[in-house]
């Protein structure tokens, strides 16, 4: 009996899948298609209701709170942003994007899509394009990290703060752009249930090849493109750190760096290998059951909800582990009262290397 109550739970949580639009909704057709999606739908549990309803709020605070105390943090330096603190700060503010479109959905879960179907829209549009957003920015770390250890004497001849903004105009632009198939959700009545609902709704004459189209698209541009990015520039500035001397320095960036990769595939891997497998049933490739495809939906719905995590991460991975905004989040905390100034006796400075200095300032 247990078994069975545990495996009902399970299965209704695979019918929340189907009632979003989180990256990868593919329930918004016209008419039912068999062909595409031969496999009953289940329908959704209060008790499943109730835990995603609950986890979204969780996401968006700890997302709203950490991703604010960064902007702020760096927003009030009166110094010129250096190209790292600038895409920091541009990563947060499309983290808190993603953030502020989670109440809709969980709105949507409990009393399904009151919103209108131009709310729609323009909630799915801005989730695209944070989602595009904060990948694109943290490649761009990379390559900007990259730069610094690695070609230290090429970034110091470049104009690398007018370049950064130029970074960051060109990253919104094609965020922006790679957004637009979000025009095509639009508010519906469900066919499970009596809610309205807000999903994708392709024409039945080419929803496959749109369906096709838009997930090569996010695989490429919003996942294996910057995985390898990441992968090739941190993993090269890892062995150019191993190669300098002092150890204090190095082994905190290389803290940082192992962080950022971990947290990256950790929140971002099994989300897309769950949608790919799901891609390749869908197209046929590989053959599958009803029990396959169900599990793949179930997978999509865990791993998405991992996924979004990655918004809570990166103000820990990209801040709270540094120390220049330790520093800096201090003595804002000083400065209004909430800590007290320690005084630590100063030993003695000692001689940096320009590229220690650079260390530091590449890594927070």
């Amino acid at each position: 009996m247990s078994d069975e109550l545990t495996s009902s739970f399970i299965a209704d949580f695979g019918a929340i899948f189907d009632e979003l639009n989180f990256t990868y909704n593919d329930s918004g057709v016209f008419v039912p298609d068999p062909d595409t999606r031969p496999c009953p739908h289940f329908s959704m549990s209060d008790m499943a209701t109730i835990l995603t309803t609950t986890f979204y709020g969780l996401v968006f605070l700890l997302a709203v709170l950490g991703n604010l105390c960064v902007s702020l943090v760096i927003a009030i330096t009166k110094q010129p942003l250096p190209p790292s603190d600038l895409y920091l700060l541009h990563l947060a503010l499309a983290d808190l994007l993603l953030a502020a479109t989670l109440p809709f959905w969980a709105t949507s879960l409990m009393s399904g899509w009151v919103f209108g179907d131009a709310a729609c829209k323009v909630i799915t549009v801005f989730q695209e394009l944070s989602f595009f957003s904060s990948i694109l920015f943290l490649t761009f770390i990379s390559l900007d990290r990259y730069l610094v250890i690695v070609r230290a004497m090429e970034a110091r001849r470049m104009n690398r703060k007018l370049l950064s903004w130029a970074v960051c105009a060109a990253v919104w632009l094609l965020g922006a752009f790679l957004s637009l198939p979000g025009l095509f959700s639009s508010a519906y009545a469900s066919q499970n249930s009596s809610q309205i609902v807000c999903g994708e709704r392709f024409d039945p004459a080419s929803a496959a090849s749109w369906r096709l189209a838009t997930r090569l698209l996010r695989h490429t541009l919003g996942f294996l493109v910057p995985l390898g990015v990441m992968l090739v520039c941190y993993g090269v500035t890892i062995r150019r750190l191993l190669q300098i001397r002092g150890g204090f320095q190095k082994q905190r960036a290389m803290r940082v760096i192992v962080f950022v990769v971990m947290g990256f595939l950790l929140c971002w891997t099994p989300y897309h290998v769950a949608v790919m497998a799901d891609t390749f049933f869908r197209t046929k490739l590989v053959p599958y059951g009803c029990p396959a495809w169900l599990a793949a939906d179930q997978a999509m719905l865990w791993t998405h909800s991992l996924g979004l995590l990655h918004c809570c991460v990166n103000p820990v991975l990209y801040a709270f582990v540094g120390e220049k905004f330790r520093s800096r989040f201090m003595k804002i905390l000083r400065k209004v009262g909430i800590a007290r100034k320690k005084t630590v006796p100063r030993i003695g400075v000692s001689n940096r290397t320009s590229v220690s200095s650079e260390i530091t300032s590449a890594f927070m």
